[in-house]
């Protein structure tokens, strides 16, 4: 929070932080950033940059007022994207913006600034941090980013991080122990539900690569029933389809009771047209109402490629369709969370899920966190419910 005032520290051009989730790296980062911009400019511009600008206002913009309450004026101007800030005599511009891809930036193009701040770096392009970068030109301004590791292949590893003494940027290291507002038992929460890789990404915060199955803690001893547990009056139902023609068709019904926070996956459908007769999407939505049969359903949850299957289901108007998020490493690690949570259960009849558990893993030959693309339709449907369903349901846990 104060580096840039203490004479050992204050001639560096920037600061990385890194480190596990919960460990305080955005409060302290915005904080910090704040502070020094309002303490060494006045009518200054500034940038705050996330992957998105509805994630910055999320996990930033939304606590400013609290943090700075009786010490700066925030003033957000929602239409242009931007906070005015004023205090101590000083009042400065903080532009927003975001860097979900490598058209982005164009968007921070020709914009002169006296600083930023990258929240999440690692989930930006290239091409946008240093098109970011590029625009503090003004004398004394200052490079502030934050993010979560990802794997040693990263650009922002090689470039900044091995870089930070050439480039003279300070280099600071968090773990959750660093975040003293966390108890004990917070912590041990957070530890449960990381598991393999993304517990040495997310709690001990190391830059490391993807390896072996990608859920290794599918455990049938603790995942799978012999037994559909009864309704209770809250109960609801949803389906979850990957459409699939040449390769296969993988639905699953699925039941959540919010009484006991559970759900399980009680029904499968499972179609290939390599080993069997090609069909088209008349017979899926056949199946797929042999699958639901009297069950009522809340809504389908599908993959959002499959327009003609969607347009098949609403021609019917028999079930309500939402297109699934396909986020497909994030969704990954809600997957993740909510098995190490034990609040995922799969039927004994449900084989072929079992077999893409056992079979399911990450493409060790990558540069890049990636999964092979086989065995992996079932995974997906899975996936479909747990990012897009599952999660608004249990959103505590995450």
């Amino acid at each position: 929070m104060t580096w840039w005032n203490r004479p050992n520290l204050k001639d560096y051009q920037g600061i990385i932080c890194d480190g596990s989730v919960r460990s305080g790296k955005t409060l302290s980062m915005s904080i910090g950033f704040i502070n020094w911009s309002m303490t060494n400019f006045d009518n200054g511009v500034f940038a705050f940059c996330g992957k998105t600008i509805e994630a910055l206002r999320r996990n930033v913009i939304k606590h400013l007022s609290q943090w700075f309450e009786g010490i700066y004026t925030i003033i957000e101007k929602r239409t242009e994207n931007c906070l005015i800030i004023s205090g101590g005599g000083h009042t400065n511009t903080y532009y927003l913006f975001g860097g979900k891809d490598e058209s982005s930036q164009s968007l921070i193009q020709g914009i002169t600034l006296s600083g930023v701040m990258l929240d999440e770096t690692a989930l930006m392009p290239r091409s946008f941090v240093e098109q970011a970068i590029a625009r503090c030109s003004v004398a004394g301004s200052k490079f502030w980013f934050n993010c979560n590791p990802d794997t040693p292949e990263h650009w922002f590893l090689k470039e900044w991080i091995y870089k930070r003494n050439k480039k003279h940027i300070l280099y600071l290291h968090f773990t959750m122990s660093d975040n003293p507002s966390l108890s004990e038992e917070i912590k041990q929460r957070y530890e449960s539900l990381y598991t393999g890789v993304f517990y040495r990404r997310f709690i001990l915060g190391q830059w490391v690569r993807t390896e072996g199955l990608v859920y290794p803690m599918f455990d049938p001893d603790r995942h799978i029933t012999d037994v559909i547990p009864e309704a209770g009056p809250r109960c609801r139902y949803y389906v979850a389809i990957d459409y699939g023609t040449v390769n296969p068709f993988a639905a699953g019904l699925y039941m959540y009771d919010p009484a006991n926070r559970q759900a399980t996956k009680i029904r499968e459908l499972y179609y290939t047209g390599r080993s069997a007769k090609r069909v088209d999407d008349e017979a899926y939505y056949k199946m797929l109402k042999e699958l639901v049969g009297e069950t009522r359903i809340e809504y389908v949850v599908i993959d959002p490629s499959a327009a003609s299957f969607i347009e098949t289901i609403n021609k019917y108007s028999d079930y309500v369709v939402r297109r699934a998020r396909n986020d497909v490493l994030f969704g990954i690690q809600v997957v993740t969370k909510f098995l190490n949570a034990g609040v995922l259960r799969f039927h004994e009849s449900c084989k072929y899920t079992f077999r893409e558990f056992n079979s399911y893993a990450w493409d060790e030959e990558a540069k890049e966190d990636r999964v092979i693309k086989e065995n992996d339709h079932a995974m997906d449907e899975l996936r479909y419910f747990c990012l897009t369903v599952l999660r608004d349901e249990l959103i505590t846990i995450l």
